[in-house]
């Protein structure tokens, strides 16, 4: 089938090069000319496990094919997927201006009967104002319908989460359109659930919003047991044998940031006020998100007199492993305290450098100074203090002797509870982390 997908950001760009694997012919549009030329080299613009061994083979298969020339990917396609982004407004609200830009293309441009398809996360409602703005601008006279399919994956396992997905989503309005969809899903082998387009766009933030009250509840638990001498980690492995609960989801941390879990709460807690209606839970989660993404910094503040003048090593820039993905990552929050209050920063990530330096420029920055080095030894070496944000393995196996030999102070703040309290304090660490 012939499909086109507007956006080669972690949705469009995953979906498509996933479409293109199922032998689907699949045009992968984008405005930026100097991103759809790397692509068409083979080379990824994002950092995902498998994505860039999967362009490259399908470049080749040519199955899968990069422009900038979006008349001539909409023109003839049997279906075209929207995945680009949708950030977050200033209130909360969810930006529909690429949406609405796309739809107006594809009105414009289509010359055969088409299935428009949003998979970029929309507030409820979003789908059938699509379906009415592309009929309201179509030059040609033909027959435009829209459809909700919602994504699920998660960065750093996206390729796989795509491939290997518990559920495909789709939301239609006609059996023309549900039977297309389930065409063009046929060759994955998933499971299929087929309901109306509004519950489509409300499942995806029911399930993100799930999954984010899940981690600030944990999280909210863990620093009860600070106060109260318990063990987080011993609390939730009590916890996770109830299959009521599961146990994804449960570890303890410095709270949830990438491209999903902060805007969907957000926009969610933004619909439902719309709607004269108050997410109490919604806005309690973010509430204890929004504080526990500093309560390290926070510790150490009164630990020490001053950050003014110290070394401190970061381990760990994205909000993740697997990604080299920044936005809303705990780490951004804490590096901008830390650079007011005059701290000299060593920063390591094995992916997330380049991205950082966007925000973070190396040299002086506020009253402290940037660094970024190609090794985790390298930042903790004579470091008075160091802040741990992202479990990447290169960082997980740092030992606690380490810790004492290379740091000036052995002084470390865990946000990923990485490392085991007993063990650092034989090793003469001075240790904190979330909930033990």
């Amino acid at each position: 089938m012939k499909i086109a997908v507007a956006g080669t950001g972690y949705v469009g760009l995953v979906a498509g090069v996933c479409f293109a694997e199922m032998n689907h012919d699949v045009t992968c549009v984008d405005v930026d000319e100097k991103k759809v030329e790397i692509m068409r080299q083979g080379i990824s613009p994002i950092y995902e496990e498998g994505l860039e061994e999967l362009i490259q083979k399908n470049n080749a298969k040519g199955t899968l094919h990069f422009t900038t020339d979006y008349q001539e990917a909409y023109r003839d396609a049997d279906a075209i997927f929207i995945g680009v982004g949708t950030p977050e407004m200033p209130d909360g609200s969810a930006n529909l201006g690429y949406i609405a830009t796309v739809s107006r293309q594809i009105a414009e441009t289509i010359e055969k009967d088409c299935l428009v398809v949003v998979k970029s996360t929309v507030p409820v409602g979003t789908n059938d104002k699509v379906e009415q703005f592309i009929k309201d601008f179509l030059v040609h006279d033909v027959k435009v319908e829209v459809a909700s399919n919602p994504e699920f994956l998660a960065q750093g396992t996206a390729v796989h989460d795509t491939l290997h997905a518990a559920r495909i989503i789709i939301g239609t309005e006609s059996k023309e359109a549900e039977a297309l969809l389930k065409e063009i899903y046929e060759p994955f082998g998933l499971p299929i659930v087929s309901v109306k387009r509004r519950s489509a766009e409300m499942i995806k933030y029911a399930c993100n919003d799930f999954l984010a009250l899940k981690i600030s509840y944990m999280n909210d638990i863990a620093n009860l047991c600070e106060l109260v001498g318990a063990d987080i980690t011993d609390v939730a492995k009590g916890m996770c044998y109830d299959e009521r609960i599961g146990s994804r989801f449960l570890n303890a941390g410095i709270g949830f940031g990438g491209s999903c879990f902060p805007k969907d709460t957000k926009a969610l807690k933004f619909l439902a006020k719309e709607h004269g209606y108050q997410l109490k839970t919604v806005e309690a989660c973010v509430e204890v998100n929004t504080a526990q993404k500093i309560r390290l910094f926070e510790k150490a503040k009164e630990r020490m007199i001053s950050f003014n003048g110290l070394k401190v090593a970061v381990l760990g820039l994205t909000f993740k492993a697997g990604t080299d993905d920044l936005r809303e990552a705990p780490s951004i929050d804490n590096i901008r305290l830390l650079l007011q209050a005059g701290a000299d920063i060593y920063a390591y990530d094995p992916k997330g450098v380049e991205r950082a330096k966007q925000l973070f420029p190396e040299g002086k920055l506020e009253k402290g100074s940037m660094t970024y080095v190609d090794s985790a030894e390298e930042a903790l070496d004579k470091a008075n203090i160091c802040f741990v944000f992202t479990e990447w393995p290169q960082i997980k196996q740092i030992t606690p002797a380490q810790f004492k030999e290379k740091m000036h102070t052995p002084l470390v703040y865990d946000g990923r509870n990485l490392y085991d309290p007993k063990q650092m304090k034989a090793a003469g660490v001075e240790y904190y982390s979330i909930g033990r």
